[in-house]
């Protein structure tokens, strides 16, 4: 087997425990920053002390996580009579399989160059041997088309939201499944626009390659601007996160379509969350953040263990600070209502991607490289779409104000 085969396995390993034990302390971070949001201490009891320390050293609640768990694991597994059983135990499984499998092909690393060196007979299923010098990918899949791979798994855990809010036999999870559906439809268009953008663009599909050009260049943030709005926002939209959190919606739908979920298959599905917000983080520091370049420095594309060390260290700042970012949205903005969600997409976000697309088209043809120019086309888009949107017609009006006797906006006529 080749040697990129063994990095590539060694990289999915530790970024599988690392992301599993980032998802647990990511909840600790969401609860903590909506606790500093609205002027509250947050959890800082339960420490990690383990009676070897004195109670006063809580370490910040840092074991919080951890009681979290052992909580959820004994917690009651309780199952309604009238659900369809194979279906409602699979559907959080089949939420969690996708987010344990977009970062794949996330490029953590670069390029690492190896000066060679002697396998240790001792390695079960390696044996001893020598490898020779090599340049691999310090990713999970160095595959040609990785950013579309990324794309097309994300899309994927509808399904377990869609078999859970059905198998449920629940109407307020059914509800919320359909919700989830339609989400995923309309934000799934723009998200795909400005990935096609990009490769229009950069000529590559390849994660590692994307990320080579814009550290020798200039970051996609810097040329499409109003995109990594668009984009981030059908982030948020995917991950099911606030203001998009329709299908979720407790003063509307009681838990959505997890209604009737309890213990550690209603974790599964915050798991998955979870996962998806850090590769979806990953995802938007790969297409517009440079992935692993750090500005006002010139990294090699192809380096020692100490440049993959550094690249590693940046990249996951940059998810990090993405995913601090998503937490501060929910605990900031209001949510949507469902035909706001809609028209944000179909008569927004679908219209000014379609337009940049073109744009962008009419650039590569006719050989214009330069961001600033790219950068200019996108603030005109910003400020001439609002004004298109108001000659565009809008249809048959929605949520009329109900007439009521004694109301001072809406009176009823006497």
């Amino acid at each position: 087997m080749s040697t990129q085969f063994y990095v590539s396995v060694l990289t999915v390993a530790i970024t599988l425990k690392v992301m599993l034990l980032a998802c647990a302390y990511l909840i600790l971070l969401e609860r903590k920053m909506c606790a500093w949001i609205q002027n509250r201490i947050g959890p800082n009891r339960t420490g990690l002390s383990l009676g070897i320390l004195p109670l006063r050293f809580h370490f910040w609640g840092l074991g919080q996580p951890l009681a979290d768990g052992v909580k959820l694991l004994f917690k009651e597994d309780y199952t309604p009579l009238n659900v369809d059983r194979p279906l409602f135990i699979a559907a959080p499984i089949i939420v969690m399989i996708p987010a344990m499998l977009g970062w794949a092909v996330v490029p953590w690393g670069g390029l690492w160059q190896s000066e060679g060196w002697m396998w240790p007979t001792w390695i079960p299923f390696i044996g001893g041997g020598s490898v020779e010098p090599f340049n691999v990918s310090v990713t999970g899949a160095a595959i040609n088309i990785g950013i579309l791979y990324i794309l097309a798994i994300g899309s994927l855990a509808v399904y377990g939201i869609v078999l859970g809010g059905y198998a449920s036999n629940n109407k307020y999870s059914f509800f919320g499944s359909l919700r989830a559906t339609a989400q995923m439809i309309s934000y799934e268009i723009p998200q795909g626009l400005c990935v096609l953008i990009m490769i229009l663009m950069w000529s590559t599909s390849r994660a590692d390659f994307l990320v080579i050009l814009q550290a020798n260049s200039t970051w996609n943030l810097f040329y499409h601007p109003l995109l990594a709005i668009i984009f981030f926002t059908c982030v948020l939209a995917e991950c099911n996160r606030a203001p998009f959190d329709l299908a979720e919606a407790e003063q509307e739908l009681v838990g959505g379509y997890h209604t009737e979920y309890a213990s550690m298959k209603w974790a599964l599905f915050f798991f998955g969350e979870y996962m998806h917000m850090i590769t979806g983080s990953a995802f938007f520091a790969l297409l517009f953040l440079g992935g692993w370049d750090l500005p006002l420095v010139h990294e090699p594309a192809v380096g020692g263990l100490a440049w993959v060390a550094l690249k590693i260290i940046v990249f996951a700042i940059k998810t990090f600070l993405l995913v601090a970012a998503m937490i501060w949205i929910r605990w900031t903005l209001p949510r949507l209502r469902f035909d706001q969600l809609m028209r944000l997409a179909w008569r927004g976000l679908i219209p000014v991607t379609l337009a940049m697309l073109l744009i962008t088209s009419a650039f590569v043809y006719f050989g214009i490289e330069n961001w600033i120019y790219y950068c200019v086309a996108n603030v005109i888009i910003f400020f001439t779409a609002p004004l298109i949107s108001q000659v565009i017609p809008t249809g048959a009006p929605v949520n009329r104000r109900v007439p009521l006797a004694g109301s001072r906006f809406s009176p009823a006529e006497t």
